[in-house]
Parts: structure tokens; C-alpha cells; sequence
């Protein structure tokens, strides 16, 4: 099922989708903090975002553009600043389409599947995981913590993936021996602690300090 994420403020507006989504077979989510959409971007994963420009705190080209640098998803602009300026800036900021209010709700769902259907017929979407504000982009390998973006070496992106997935839980060394045997190289107990230290060590300069935790006897935890 393809998931929508609704970045709307009109709550009628949004409930409207969000059904009109599930009628089509569509999982729809509003966002619910506009101080910052990028966790919950982050933990619904969604195949295409729909975007209001008119947003409390932040409008929607400053999050058109932070999304960008973690994600290839499309992204639909909502808005009823129809101009050509807006339009022009929505497209040239990483923009599949603009939508202009008020819209018929059918057409809305028709240039959503379309517009799927272009994105995923050919290619697979780009998963982003997250955790204290740091986005993991499983397409490129690098790690995004504000605004900067760190670039993981193999080893360190595959210990990090693996943490990142299994959020709350202890890793035990064995998985991430396993998990770095997948690049075809042998990994041994002094390789997998010194892949480790490399990586806490890049995300300490980061800014994400105390980062990975370890559980002494079994393994390594997110903080």
C-alpha cells in the first residue's frame, strides 16, 4: 500500500484527503508538529508527500528543500498561491507538481497514482530512517544530521543501517559481524571494534555525542 504524508494545516482539507486516499486504497497521514515534519516524515517513510506552502512556523518551500537533502520522494504541492512565481520556485525546488486550491478531490487522486506509478513502476523509493533528528538515506549511504552530511564508509554505513532498524533493541556482535560479511570481506571482533569506534567518532564531530551506546557481553544499542 503506498503511503501519503498530508503536510496540510486546514484540518477539513486534510480529513478530506485522508478518506478520499483510503477510498483508492491509499494509507494518508497529516502531519501533526509543523515545528518540525521531519520525524514523522522520517518514521511513516511515505511515497509521496502533498504540500502546503502557507504552514505555521515554516512554509512548505523550507521543507520541500529539507527533504530533498534526505529524500528522492515526490512532492505535490497543495497551495492557492497559484502565480506563476510560486509555481516556478515550488518546481525548481524539487517539485513534481503543484495543485492548485480549490481542487476536485478525484483529480487530486488521479495525479497521485499517476504520479506513483511513474515513480515506482521503474524505480524503488528511497527509505529514511531517523533517530535524535539524525536521517539515515538508505539510497546514497550517507547520514544527515542538520546541515551536514556525512559520508559513511561501507562497514560504517552497514553498522549503522543495522542499529537503525532495530531501534530500542541490543545489536549483539555476531548480527553486525554478519551484517558486514554481506560486503564480502571477513570481519573479525577486533575489525567489527575498531569499525565501531571509527563511526562514533564521526558522529561525536557531528554533533551526536554518546550516539551508540554499548551493552558489554552482547552488543551495541542507539542511545
Amino acid at each position: 500500500m503506498y503511503r501519503i504524508l498530508i503536510v496540510e494545516d486546514d484540518q477539513g482539507i486534510a480529513q478530506a484527503i485522508e478518506t478520499q486516499a483510503g477510498m483508492w486504497g491509499l494509507q494518508a497521514k497529516s502531519v501533526e508538529q509543523f515545528r518540525d515534519i521531519m520525524p514523522e516524515f522520517a518514521q511513516f517513510a511515505p511515497h509521496l508527500v502533498l504540500l502546503d506552502i502557507g504552514l505555521p512556523f515554516f512554509n512548505g518551500y523550507h521543507w520541500c528543500a529539507e527533504i530533498r537533502k534526505v529524500s528522492k520522494v515526490p512532492i505535490v504541492f497543495i497551495s492557492s498561491a497559484a502565480d506563476n512565481m510560486n509555481i516556478v520556485m515550488a518546481m525548481n525546488m524539487g517539485a513534481d507538481d503543484f495543485i492548485v486550491k480549490p481542487f476536485d478531490q478525484s483529480v487530486l487522486i488521479a495525479k497521485i497514482q499517476a504520479l506513483l506509478r511513474r515513480t515506482y513502476d521503474f524505480a524503488g523509493g528511497v527509505p529514511v530512517l531517523e533517530h535524535r533528528g539524525a536521517l539515515l538515506n538508505t539510497g546514497d549511504g550517507t547520514l544527515t544530521y542538520g546541515e551536514e552530511k556525512i559520508t559513511l564508509t561501507k562497514n560504517e554505513y552497514r553498522i549503522l543501517l543495522a542499529l537503525m532498524e532495530n531501534k530500542g533493541k541490543v545489536v549483539s556482535r555476531e548480527r553486525l559481524m554478519e551484517r558486514l560479511w554481506e560486503t564480502d570481506s571477513f570481519v573479525d571482533e577486533n575489525t567489527l571494534t575498531v569499525n565501531v569506534n571509527r563511526l562514533r567518532k564521526k558522529l561525536d564531530g557531528a554533533g551526536l555525542k554518546d550516539f551508540i551506546a554499548t551493552k558489554f557481553g552482547v552488543g551495541y544499542l542507539l542511545s
